[in-house]
């Protein structure tokens, strides 16, 4: 099946279920799906983007540039994901709580703007993966295309590129509470040192990457292929130099590279014994 049948597919499917939300990060899944909501609902679709304390740097903007590039009807709302304790406690289900409190809101924006079918970005590749999240959008109605239809994460780069999305390589960003230790209770302070650690590695060139925190203990993840040049003494010395002054005591380079989702290593672990 070409790129073209699986995004006419996608769009009849989204014709189908009416007026429609797209809870939309500005990332390449929900950039798809709010794509063809647009097509095939025109003014009857819109997409929502959550700000919160947890979105990665410029998420906001990248959302509110691709929404615009798309020409989809785009509301951001602000909220503090961190005032729930049962997301700032940061436990393996974390985010199961913090989509149930998310998509809360999109769903009152949803009926407020009379585009009351919900649809995220979840694609077929999630379900192998540790989610909690799809627990909280089986909940709550929310309607996943992607995983509907069966399309994958790299399909979905394949049709977003031959539809002419301009994030189509995009790479995935999660929120800023996974780079920290389930159990770890999450603070803005600690979640604002990630931040500011992460954005001065990329203002060096790296695309993927990840700082994992643990305390006083900053561990960087970058592709396999960057090793070497973040190893190197100049570029070492200027990450080692910085994430010290934001706090660190000790700074390492994880030798197994960029891994999405390292920090369920263990969860995984325990889900399987």
């Amino acid at each position: 099946m070409s790129n073209e049948e699986k995004f006419n597919r996608l769009r009849q499917l989204i014709k189908g279920l009416g007026p429609s939300t797209v809870a939309f990060s500005g990332g390449v899944d929900s950039s798809l799906v709010a794509a063809a909501a647009c097509e095939a609902l025109r003014k009857k679709s819109l997409a929502v983007t959550v700000v919160s304390e947890l979105c990665p740097d410029g998420e906001a903007d990248e959302a509110a540039a691709t929404a615009r590039v798309i020409g989809i009807r785009h509301i951001a709302i602000k909220m503090g994901l961190l005032d729930w304790d049962a997301v700032a406690s940061n436990p393996p289900d974390r985010c199961y709580h913090c989509k149930l409190e998310v998509f809360a809101a999109v769903k009152g924006v949803a009926a407020r703007e009379g585009t009351g079918v919900i649809l995220d970005g979840t694609n077929a590749d999630d379900a192998v993966s540790h989610r909690p999240g799809l627990k909280a959008l089986e909940e709550l109605r929310v309607i996943s295309p992607l995983a509907r239809l069966g399309i994958t994460k790299a399909e979905v780069r394949e049709i977003a590129r031959a539809v002419g999305l301009p994030n189509f390589d995009r790479p995935s960003a999660p929120c800023l509470a996974t780079r920290f230790p389930y159990g770890v209770r999450l603070t803005r302070e600690d979640i604002e040192r990630v931040r500011y650690a992460e954005e001065f590695i990329r203002s060096l060139g790296f695309r993927t990457l990840r700082v994992r925190d643990h305390g006083g203990l900053a561990r960087v993840e970058v592709e396999q292929e960057m090793l070497p040049r973040l190893a190197s003494k100049r570029t070492r010395e200027k990450i080692v130099a910085k994430l010290l002054s934001l706090g660190y005591n000790y700074v390492t380079l994880d030798m197994e590279g960029f891994r999405s989702g390292s920090m369920d290593i263990r969860v995984k672990a325990d889900e399987a014994e």
